[in-house]
């Protein structure tokens, strides 16, 4: 191994996976523990938990899942202990003079989130280094520097490179290319359809951007086509996937096979609108427990859709990996006037262990729609069918059809409701 090129960020992620596995296990009771004593709203939701029993991934699955919808109804409620909601640990004043934040921002909702004073907070340095970026580097950041943090939380993680970093942020394409042209970095951070915008602009202006070979990118789909249209502009582009609340989750490396989990969080993969852990491979919403002291969410669900690749990495990084970004998981559906929300449909399948798999599929038009409950029986009895009509019912207040299927006929894309309505 060349000293001067290491293959990976640290030693952290070529851990066997056993000893990862034990080390964050071993970390999450001083976790929940820490957000107990300093994040009211869990002082609150985990009130009757033991905090020392919090050690396994089957005790974290107890817990309830935090969803953006109630991250954000706690922020807003008239009671809420802070502008966080109660979810930080951080604040500022002389109460919080301790566990001082460096920066607020806000997202679209508005939903606040603080910045700790920790150098890369966001810990995007890991996924920066795995696109390529080195120390020396001048990278050109696209990310918004104002409200919302993204363009912070790429440049915290470019400083701890050793990085030096061109504040671009949003809009204003020619005087883009002429920053670019002028100052010639090495690396463009930022979503991959501006970047693929500016090398357009560019050639409209005939500047040539040759210094421009590397780019981390992220905030939106990064589709193959994409990756080689930059490709055959000399341009190596690679993926991270993170939110405001939890930092870095997971990342793209050179193998190009999925994206490898961070090494400060813990992922579930979970059965939308529950928080049922689902097998390996199949396709559910993405749950992350943040070992962040500054902002513990613990079970925070992110409502974007993926599933675990088996196998590691080629890279030899360790840790699990995801497929990516496959959709959202709030797939809520208004029928005939009523909301019918995934949490249940989960909740029919729950009450007979007979079903395997769940589906409601709404039809028609709308004012003029129909529902079918499709789901996967196995040595379903013969009163199956009018029995889950009937919980239908009772759970959604709306009457449906229900047709069974056998083991593995219904798609695994994570989809509890499936609306195929015309909206024409």
């Amino acid at each position: 191994m060349n000293p001067t090129n290491p293959p990976h960020f640290d030693a952290l992620e070529a851990r066997s996976p056993a000893q990862r596995e034990a080390e964050l296990m071993a970390a999450l009771p001083t976790q929940v523990a820490h957000a107990k004593a300093h994040a009211p709203a869990f002082a609150a939701s985990l009130a009757g938990v033991d905090a020392g029993g919090v050690n396994s991934r089957t005790a974290l699955a107890q817990l309830p899942v935090i969803r953006k919808h109630e991250l954000l109804e706690r922020q807003r409620h008239a009671d809420a202990p802070d502008v966080f909601g109660g979810y930080s640990a951080l604040g500022w004043g002389a109460a919080a003079a301790e566990r001082r934040a460096l920066r607020v921002f806000a997202s679209p909702g508005p939903i606040y989130e603080p910045e700790g004073a920790a150098p890369d907070y966001w810990r995007m340095a890991r996924a920066l280094f795995a696109a390529g970026l080195r120390a020396g580097d001048l990278v050109h950041n696209t990310f918004s520097y104002h409200f919302t943090p993204a363009g912070a939380m790429m440049e915290s993680g470019a400083f701890a490179l050793g990085c030096t970093v061109f504040p671009g942020g949003t809009g204003q394409t020619e005087q883009q290319v002429q920053a670019m042209a002028a100052l010639r970095p090495a690396a463009y951070i930022g979503t991959p359809s501006f970047l693929k915008i500016i090398l357009e602009k560019a050639d409209e202006l005939g500047v040539a951007l040759p210094s421009l070979v590397k780019a981390s990118v992220g905030g939106e789909a990064f589709p193959p086509s994409l990756r080689d249209w930059m490709l055959a502009r000399g341009i190596d582009a690679y993926q991270s996937y993170g939110t405001a609340d939890l930092g870095l989750i997971a990342y793209e490396t050179a193998a190009r096979e999925g994206l490898v989990v961070d090494e400060g969080v813990i992922v579930e993969i979970v059965r939308p609108g529950t928080g049922d852990v689902l097998a390996d491979g199949e396709v559910g919403e993405v749950v992350v427990t943040t070992l962040n002291r500054g902002y513990p969410l613990i079970r925070f669900g992110t409502g974007d859709l993926s599933a675990v690749l088996a196998g590691h990495c080629a890279t030899g990084r360790t840790n699990t990996r995801i497929k990516g970004w496959m959709g959202r998981a709030d797939q809520t559906a208004k029928v005939r006037g009523m909301f019918v929300h995934p949490a249940q449909v989960a909740e029919i399948a729950r009450r007979f262990p007979e079903v395997r798999k769940a589906r409601l599929v709404v039809r028609g038009e709308m004012a003029n729609d129909s529902m079918e409950l499709r789901v996967e029986a196995q040595s379903a009895p013969d009163d199956l069918a009018e029995r889950l009509a009937q919980a239908l019912r009772d759970v959604t207040k709306l009457r449906g059809e229900v047709l069974l299927c056998a083991v593995g006929a219904l798609p695994n894309d994570g989809k509890l409701i499936e609306d195929a309505r015309s909206y024409r």
